[in-house]
């Protein structure tokens, strides 16, 4: 993860989002579900109908960055607000957790790997 200034608020849209969207369609989704500016310099994070794909959306100052979880979930779901619509905000360290796999609300795993024997 990118480390953040630490006046970023990072904010989760609730429900689950079309992850076929690029910049422009993300972009566009934070003007109209959240009435938000997505040049603001917040964090937008996207999830997939499935919950096992994230997208993050961030103005850095000199343009949009779209990051993509690197990989899909196999085995567990991050953990979502129960919420159709509207946002919840989040701290950075919370982020983090989100990106880990780690239920964010309470941190715990919400799978444990198995190690090789």
């Amino acid at each position: 993860m990118i480390g953040l200034p630490s006046n970023t608020r990072v904010w989760i849209v609730a429900g689950h989002t079309d992850m076929r969207k690029g910049f422009d369609g993300l972009a566009a989704m934070v003007q109209t579900a959240l009435a938000a500016n997505p040049f603001c310099g917040h964090v937008f994070v996207f999830r997939g109908k499935r919950g096992d794909i994230l997208k993050v959306l961030w103005f850095d100052g000199q343009g949009l960055m779209l990051r993509a979880k690197p990989k899909r979930l196999e085995r567990c779901r991050f953990v979502w607000p129960q919420a159709t619509s509207g946002s919840v905000s989040l701290t950075p360290a919370q982020l983090s957790m989100l990106l880990e796999a780690i239920d964010w609300r309470m941190p715990a795993r919400t799978y444990e790997p198995m190690l090789a024997a």
